[in-house]
């Protein structure tokens, strides 16, 4: 088939056209979550990025499997190999054992992944199921002379590779080679300070929760083989596309491609697609600042789950995204007014073939650019504006939802359906308190315009101000 894909792959810094090792196939690996904790809203800025470039491949033809693994050991705090155990910290503080504090979030993770329309993965695996997998890969390497046994664990040899800063401008190589990990306690028993921990044995940690018998000690393994091994246990010795967020480029990513080719023997992935950080207005999102924002926090405020996807795709996801309330509201405004006009489209006539593939050409010509969501949002509205029929409009917004996910054809119709039941007298008391707030914040009495809207949430009724005026909705 045409490749016509086109991305910024971090591993040339430049936008590649997508060529598949095998035509028409795209093999896909995404590094799924650790799950010690919620998902953040900053997280999910990448899954949400991840399904849309999916989906965007399978709109225009590709067949792709896609797999993500589930990090339910041996990832430990630093992302390096310092720190605690971040599972055995969700242990603690929940007195709960790994097992169930991995499976309580792994639920959680998906229960958010289908509230923002984010499709599960073909095959999604914990890394707990592929001990043996993890042991023979570092077999291999310590055999090949690319590991080493230290200290009771074993270490990969940076040494050996030509070149391990591969995702690096040789500035930033030479950078990295004098200041690198310089925040984090120097683990002795490495050779080099690049190297990194392939299997942890009892000299880590005496407590570890999650243990194995292995050849070099009973012990776990560390975090970046896992997704080596389960990549390679499903998608096979080649990928096409790795994702993730940036904060995976180093060392995470440069260590899977480390630890992977020098296995292999040969390239392993060609194309990298990462997804920049969604930061709050005190810098970037993380779950170490203990107060953070998950999707039921949105939902308790009042926010459709979808108004966040929205807000995510109308950003470029190589741009670090701001998230503010009032730039949830304004999308929230622009959300429902463009789901309400699809409703009121009539499903009548015929599709206009021309016109529906003159403004599919358009849409696909934006997600192959680099993923450019903003634009295909732009196309949506173009369409809706068109001189053509309603059939053909309704047409159109149905096939670009495959892409965005957007509940764009049913959305609306819920909201309809939702203004309908609502009680004229009860319709009557919210505009007339919303006339009497406006007024009230006309004249700054900003108090009187807070008790209006705590007498409001008080019936059941969350209003919200936007570009689009002040919107409604029971809660």
């Amino acid at each position: 088939m045409e490749n016509k894909f086109r991305f910024y792959n971090t591993l040339t810094r430049k936008i590649d056209t997508v060529i598949p090792h095998e035509d028409g196939k795209i093999a896909m690996y995404t590094c799924g979550p650790t799950v010690y904790h919620f998902a953040h809203i900053g997280n999910l800025r990448s899954y949400i990025m991840e399904d849309v470039l999916e989906k965007s491949l399978r709109y225009i033809g590709y067949d792709v499997k896609r797999v993500m693994n589930i990090t339910d050991v041996g990832h430990l705090s630093s992302d390096a190999d310092t720190g605690e155990d971040k599972m055995l910290k969700g242990a603690k503080r929940e007195h709960k054992t790994v097992m169930q504090v991995a499976q309580y979030y792994t639920d959680a993770f998906f229960n958010d992944c289908r509230k923002l329309n984010i499709k599960r993965p073909d095959v999604v695996e914990p890394a707990t199921n592929c001990i043996p997998e993890f042991i023979h890969m570092i077999e291999v390497l310590l055999e090949k002379g690319y590991a080493y046994q230290a200290g009771g664990n074993v270490y990969f040899d940076t040494s050996k590779l030509d070149d391990y800063f591969v995702f690096s401008s040789q500035v930033e190589k030479e950078q990295l080679q004098v200041g690198v990990r310089d925040d984090v306690e120097e683990d002795v028993n490495k050779r080099n300070r690049n190297d990194f921990v392939l299997w942890f044995t009892k000299s880590k940690f005496e407590d570890q929760a999650l243990k194995w018998d292995s050849p070099w000690g009973v012990g776990y393994p560390g975090w970046h083989i896992e997704c080596s091994c389960i990549s390679m246990k499903h998608l096979g010795e080649y990928i096409d596309i790795h994702c993730g967020g940036v904060d995976n480029i180093f060392p995470h990513h440069t260590n899977e491609i480390a630890q992977s080719e020098a296995y292999l023997g040969h390239k392993w992935c060609n194309y990298w697609f990462h997804v920049n950080h969604l930061n709050d207005q005190t810098g970037k999102m993380s779950k170490s600042k203990g107060d953070f924002l998950t999707v039921s926090l949105l939902e308790e405020k009042g926010y459709d789950p979808m108004v966040y996807r929205m807000f995510c795709l109308q950003s470029h996801y190589r741009k670090p995204l701001v998230f503010s309330y009032e730039n949830l509201d304004n999308i929230t405004g622009a959300y429902v007014k463009l789901v309400k006009k699809i409703a009121e489209l009539k499903d009548e006539g015929e599709v206009d073939d021309k016109v529906f593939a003159e403004y599919k050409s358009r849409f696909e010509d934006a997600i192959c650019n680099d993923l450019n969501t903003s634009m295909a949002l732009t196309v949506v509205y173009d369409m809706l504006k068109a001189d053509t029929n309603d059939k053909t409009k309704l047409a159109l917004a149905a096939d670009f939802d495959k892409v965005l996910s957007l509940n764009l054809t049913t959305a609306g119709a819920a909201l309809k359906e939702a203004g309908s039941s609502v009680d004229p007298e009860l319709e009557a008391f919210i505009q007339e308190k919303i006339a009497e707030r406006k007024e009230a914040k006309k004249a700054k009495d900003f108090a009187k315009a807070d008790a209006i809207r705590d007498e409001l949430l008080a019936k059941g009724v969350a209003i919200k101000d936007t570009r689009e005026g002040v919107v409604w909705e029971l809660v």
